[in-house]
């Protein structure tokens, strides 16, 4: 059961770093993309939409991290796991929306 505990804590991770840029740009009153945005994924979304799927995405990262199992900070498989999201959602997410705001010029828009 505790890989998948592992597991778990992995995607908690994920959402966690989701949340983060669409929360905080919703909240700073500025557009930003959303999977709710015409075209998916690369229109702009409203702040409220942005704030309100921050929100969701938040929700999500504390069930799957807090509910999913007994999570532990002092447990380095937890920690590594949480972390492990966090890092891979972390630079999809420069992959993805770089690619939109010019901060990745590797990758044409």
């Amino acid at each position: 059961m505790q890989s998948l505990d592992l597991v778990s804590y992995f995607f908690g991770g994920a959402f966690f770093t989701n949340a983060v840029p669409h929360f905080v740009t919703g909240v700073a009153g500025r557009a930003f993309q959303s999977p709710f945005a015409k075209p998916r994924g690369k229109g702009l979304s409203s702040s409220t939409v942005n704030v309100l799927w921050g929100c969701f995405n938040l929700v999500v990262a504390y069930a799957l991290v807090r509910r999913a199992g007994d999570f532990d900070w002092r447990l380095t498989s937890d920690a590594t796991a949480f972390g492990s999201g966090i890092l891979l959602m972390g630079l999809l997410c420069a992959r993805l929306f770089g690619r939109f705001h010019g901060s990745d010029k590797s990758t044409p828009a």
